[in-house]
């Protein structure tokens, strides 16, 4: 070893010896996700090639791993002794729990079972230097800390999920995405492989499935909402034979992943029924969808549907031994059953209510079926419409109220809420960003997730099996960009599964994550790094600067330029009287770090006024709350789902501005999103009402153009006072009708439609 390199690692474990009750902090914050118990002890323990690993049979997953993953990642070859000892211990309580102590001449792993054994593992490995992972380790030795971890997981199930219908992956890719589930302790990988757009899974029985159903013959260029929609007339397309699956399949157990296929029914099926249109309920020849959204084909409810699900579902048992079988179940429009003679056949046959229930009695047959081959199912919370079939398992995305009807039914549920799960939303406010579907989920939002709803008793909490991520890849085309969206919101996921809630701390997790970033460019993940950029709120003090990372500083500027190591420093919130824009980015003592923040502020004559809404908005689109439409910063013009706007779904809207004082009043601006490709629909009419400083009221209402080809609807009226007269309003009330029910021909037919407001701006 050079002496400088030597010379630099003694000062490192010096200062962690020396620093009393600073060791065990420094230390401490390594690892992710936070283990359960982690504390620090004198001395150290060198591996090298005179170092062994024993074991026996019943740890030979985890004993092997760490083997291949010392002896690949560096020059250290281990030999054959008691030096690192892998030791079964019934007493641990949980399964997947270990004990990990490290002595001056010794390591010992303790667990119930092997999976325990791989996890202390994932544990040992995050102490080792980070070259250890893509094999650039070149000295003859490491020195370790001795340490003494005791942990074992908050929740049973622990995943992450990847759309290959919209865009496909290479299987390497695959392995690799478990790879990374597999340090992060992760213990589920969701599998969605049947799409409208799509369908990747070989089926011997169905050869037009792969024929036909894999490949598109174009696909959406840019966002749905863009007018006029544009496609890149190329065919798109793959699929996954069986000898893939199997080899991906076992790569998993592997590394005590499980992977859950799903196999979508009976909505998001047009690539089926584009193979086999007898599937559907009019026969007719229909197209692989080439373009996003919620589709009206859908699997007719007739015997041969089921009989050709059963036999798919015959092939993908073998596949995969997985206990779970995802059968989708979301965003099924009924539109096609209330027309087709076969549906309303069976829903008279069977006693049926509507076509709800048939969806229920669709998705009960599909799980006898399964329940018969002893698996069960899990679906997306619309299984819930109609009645839940008998043993099924909820995954919650639509919010936490299917969550909470399905655990107080008795039934297992995962938790995948848009709000906090949903990793194809944008994660920072950078004008730079790639697209994304829209929505805003940014790391701390996904960190503060708590998977158990409230609204549970205890008893009812035990049903809460655990949460995933999801990411839809509309948007994706490339694993780089996969990367880059689930990295590090996947990170942050997987603290939230592992840890305990009492060990969660985020600015503990964001010291952690700037180190982890480290093992992430060894592993070449393309991380999205926003951890040097800045929030920035305005608060009755003034506007607040804030930034992630620790022993940073934020240097600013009011006049327009761009700051520099030379700028002014924030030490506090910055006064706001008038409009103003403010240039700020991250600083260490030598380089600016991340990118420019920059904010106008416009300041209007409701800025920091009281302002209450009827209802909350809805928590995925919670934006800064009622007090972000009145804070002089207006939203994205792109995207719907930043802090600033705020969305209602089916709610009519009562929004009273208090002004605090008697104001002259000349107009009010507002504008609504009207993305109607996601069931986003500006409102029809707006009253406005006034309170006037003698106690009178003036009401008054517009109509507003709702136009298909406007993203973006502006709101702009003129508040007419009678000549003559000085009339001040204290207070203004608006009434903002829901759309209502999106109707037929449109994306989302039959849900009620969103309201998305911006910035109110009255002068």
């Amino acid at each position: 070893m050079p002496f400088k390199k030597i010379t630099a690692f003694i000062v490192f474990i010096s200062f962690l010896y020396s620093c009393g009750s600073q060791t065990h902090e420094v230390l401490e914050t390594q690892i992710i996700p936070a283990p359960t118990k982690h504390t620090i002890n004198k001395g150290s323990f060198t591996l090298n090639s005179s170092v062994g690993i024993s074991y026996t049979k019943d740890f030979k997953i985890s004993a092997e791993f760490l083997k291949t993953f010392i002896e690949e990642g560096s020059q250290i070859k281990l030999k054959e002794s008691k030096s690192i000892a892998f030791i079964k211990d019934e007493s641990i309580s949980s399964a997947e729990g270990y004990s990990l102590q490290i002595f001056p001449n010794r390591i010992e792993i303790k667990a119930k079972t092997d999976q325990g054994a791989f996890y202390a593992v994932q544990s040992l490995r995050q102490l080792l230097p980070v070259e250890f992972e893509n094999g650039t380790f070149n000295e003859d030795k490491v020195i370790i800390p001795c340490v003494t971890i005791e942990d074992n997981p908050q929740f049973k199930y622990r995943g992450m999920h990847l759309d290959v219908g919209r865009h496909m992956f290479s299987v390497n890719f695959i392995k690799k995405y478990i790879d990374a589930l597999v340090m992060l302790k992760m213990n589920a990988f969701h599998w969605h492989l049947t799409e409208d757009q799509g369908w990747r899974i070989e089926i011997k029985k169905y050869p037009k499935l792969q024929e036909v159903a894999a490949f598109r013959n174009e696909t959406l260029i840019g966002h749905y909402s863009n007018q006029p929609q544009q496609f890149d007339g190329k065919q798109y397309g793959g699929f996954y034979t069986q000898d893939e699956v199997k080899d991906v399949v076992a790569y998993a157990k592997s590394r005590f992943i499980t992977v859950i296929p799903e196999i979508e029914l009976p909505g998001h099926s047009q690539a089926a029924i584009a193979a086999y249109p007898e599937l559907g309920c009019t026969g007719k020849q229909v197209e692989v969808a080439t373009k996003w959204g919620v589709f009206e084909e859908i699997y007719c409810t007739k015997d041969e549907t089921f009989e050709f699900l059963e036999d798919v579902l015959d092939e993908v048992l073998e596949l995969f031994p997985s206990e779970y079988i995802h059968i989708g179940g979301d965003e099924a429009p009924k539109t096609r059953w209330k027309t087709c003679d076969v549906c309303q056949n069976r829903i008279k046959a069977e006693g049926l209510k509507d076509e709800h229930q048939l969806q229920s009695y669709f998705i009960a047959r599909i799980e006898t079926y399964l329940n018969s081959k002893g698996r069960q199912i899990i679906g997306w919370d619309e299984i819930l419409e109609g009645g839940l079939a008998p043993n099924a398992t909820v995954m919650s995305w639509r919010g936490t109220e299917g969550a909470v009807e399905a655990a107080k039914q008795k039934h297992n549920v995962v938790m995948s809420p848009t709000s906090h799960s949903y990793f194809d939303y944008y994660q920072s406010d950078n004008d730079n960003e790639p697209l994304a579907i829209g929505g805003y989920l940014p790391l701390e939002k996904v960190y503060s997730f708590n998977p158990i709803p409230e609204g549970l008793s205890k008893e009812e909490s035990q049903y809460i099996l655990g949460a995933q991520g999801n990411l839809w890849t509309e948007y994706i085309p490339t694993s780089k960009q996969v990367e880059y969206m689930v990295f590090p919101r996947m990170i942050a996921m997987s603290e939230v599964v592992w840890s305990k809630p009492e060990h969660k701390n985020y600015a503990d997790f964001v010291s952690r994550l700037e180190y982890f970033h480290k093992r992430l460019d060894a592993l070449d993940i393309n991380y999205a790094n926003h951890l040097f950029e800045i929030e920035g709120s305005l608060i009755a003090e003034g506007y607040q600067l804030k930034t992630l990372t620790k022993n940073k500083s934020i240097r600013f500027t009011l006049d327009g330029s761009k700051p520099s190591i030379n700028s002014e420093v924030y030490s506090k919130p910055i006064p706001v009287t008038k409009n103003t824009m403010i240039n700020a980015a991250v600083f260490n003592d030598k380089e600016q770090l991340g990118s420019i923040f920059t904010q106008t502020i416009n300041y209007h004559k409701a800025v920091g006024k009281k302002i209450t809404i009827n209802v909350e908005p809805n928590k995925a689109y919670s934006g800064s709350g009622a007090d972000g439409l009145i804070n002089g910063i207006s939203g994205s013009d792109t995207r719907y789902g930043d802090k600033e706007w705020l969305g209602f779904w089916g709610d009519d809207l009562e929004i009273t501005i208090d002004l605090g004082e008697e104001m002259d009043i000349n107009s009010i601006e507002t504008r609504f999103h009207n993305g109607q490709g996601q069931w986003i629909y500006a409102p029809n009419e707006i009253w406005f009402k006034f309170q006037l400083a003698d106690g009178s009221t003036v009401t008054d209402k517009i109509n507003t153009q709702n136009e298909v080809t406007k993203n973006l609807v502006d709101i702009n009226y003129i508040f007419t006072k009678p000549k003559h007269l000085d009339i001040k309003v204290k207070t203004i009330i608006l009434k903002i009708p829901n759309y209502g029910i999106i109707p037929e021909g449109k994306q989302g037919v039959g849900n009620k439609a969103w309201t998305f407001i911006d910035e109110i701006i009255i002068n």
